[in-house]
């Protein structure tokens, strides 16, 4: 009680005489006392220039590294100062959804901008308010596409091994059978490149009648870009919905969800405007086409008019929430990033289309830089010839845990291990000829 709430020793006595109790222990008399607490290991309590020195002693203990060549989901991007300029200013600034965000015009047109935005990018009809995650995303998109007679889903191999797990989670509750078809296990480090990617025949093989779905992320998880129109083409024959998955900065240069014919488009928000943060807060965006925008779950702000006829913007469709059909509901999320969706909305609207490709062929450009180099090296190969955007993985001549160690010796975060000797690289627009020459020549000497 006292900690949250600031009242006296007194005042509590008789918020607690009024409701028949006597002390504090009275409220939880109906607890078991082998599950209480007795004490709490909490040292007593220190002055605040002890405070200070402590944490400053913990915080020296963290690793800053002077260049990043890692991704797999989580990217270190450039961000516009205006970015957070705009988002940290105190009318904005909430780790939470306002639950009302009707009241609010300026909430309610945020919103709206960032559903533009995202559907301009995905090449989708319609957009929500943001769900949790990446991986959330793709698990609520799996449900979108269920109905009595199609529940079957099937999930490419080659995407982020989490989001799978995410999407085996969610079936796992109402009793489907994930299929996964492609990809590679840890234990095989590819001497064949093929595993990276997923084949448009073996997709038609495992898609039964009853398949609802097929979840494919390109590019995908080892950076590959897929061959979507075969992929989509192989679904949509045997009548299954493709949800697909992608980095949103590759959409600034490659073809969209909405160009190859997907039907639903997720992925992680975190490359637009989002700092890496120990792995969160995060953003999934979710788009869709317009037959589907009735089971898009969350938020979906609309435009209209006023009694008045002036512009304004209301919450839209409500009756897909729960708060309204309660178990027919079609949407289980009721709530957004709103502050995560409000910063990529002005990331989106500083780089502008022009400086979101910008961004995504310096990514492209610097990524490829770095496999020809690294390829030169002797006893690096890269596992695969396919087209890949701004990551790829090579085979080692040392175990890819020890490479790793070496380079942050070096203040270099080498790129993910993805088996004992290989290693998924990654580049963005900070990777600079500079950086990327320094991390070459640091792999010669670990690998000699």
């Amino acid at each position: 009680m006292g900690s949250y709430i600031p009242s006296t020793y007194e005042e509590r006595l008789a918020m607690l005489a009024e409701i028949g109790m006597k002390s504090e222990d009275d409220l939880f008399a109906a607890l078991p006392e082998s599950i209480k607490i007795k004490e709490l290991n909490i040292p007593s309590g220190i002055s605040e220039v002890e405070v200070s020195k402590k944490l400053r002693t913990l915080a020296d203990k963290n690793v800053v590294y002077k260049s990043i060549f890692r991704g797999a989901g989580s990217y270190s991007h450039y961000i516009p100062s205006i970015v957070k300029t705009v988002t940290s200013k105190e009318e904005f600034l909430t780790a939470y959804t306002p639950y009302q965000a009707e009241i609010s015009q300026g909430v309610l047109q945020s919103i709206f901008e960032y559903q533009t935005q995202i559907c301009e990018l995905t090449g989708m009809d319609v957009s929500n308010a943001s769900v949790y995650d990446g991986a959330v995303a793709a698990a609520e998109a799996v449900f979108m596409c269920q109905d009595r007679k199609k529940k079957g889903v099937v999930v490419a191999g080659t995407a982020d091994p989490q989001t799978i797990e995410v999407i085996k989670t969610y079936c796992e509750s109402r009793d489907v059978e994930v299929k996964v078809v492609g990809g590679r296990s840890e234990d095989s480090c590819g001497n064949c490149g093929d595993i990276f990617s997923v084949d448009a025949e073996a997709l038609a093989n495992v898609l039964a009648d009853d398949t609802a779905c097929v979840y494919i992320q390109s590019p995908n998880y080892y950076g590959v870009i897929e061959d979507m129109d075969a992929l989509v083409s192989a679904a949509h024959e045997k009548g299954a919905k493709v949800i697909m998955g992608a980095n949103p900065i590759s959409l600034g240069l490659l073809k969209t969800p909405g160009e190859y014919g997907a039907d639903i488009a997720v992925g992680e928000g975190q490359p637009l405007g989002l700092p890496i943060g120990f792995g969160g807060p995060y953003l999934g965006y979710m788009a869709c086409i317009k037959d589907m925008m009735r089971k898009l779950p969350g938020r979906i702000v609309g435009e209209t008019e006023d009694h008045d006829g002036r512009r304004a913007f209301v919450l839209t469709l409500q009756a897909r929430e729960q708060h309204i059909r309660r178990e027919k509901a079609s949407s289980n999320i009721c709530s957004n990033e709103a502050l995560c969706a409000m910063t990529a909305s002005v990331y989106m609207a500083a780089m502008g289309p022009a400086g979101l490709k910008q961004v995504a062929e310096a990514c492209a450009a610097n990524a490829h830089y770095l496999a020809e180099k690294l390829a030169e090296v002797e006893g690096v190969k890269l596992v695969t010839e396919k087209t890949f955007f701004n990551e790829f993985v090579t085979r080692l001549p040392v175990e890819a845990k020890v490479l790793e160690e070496k380079l942050a010796e070096r203040g270099i975060l080498s790129g993910l291990p993805v088996g004992d000797h290989c290693m998924l690289w990654c580049c963005t627009e900070l990777n600079d000829k500079e950086e990327i020459d320094a991390l070459v020549d640091a792999v010669k000497e670990v690998v000699k």
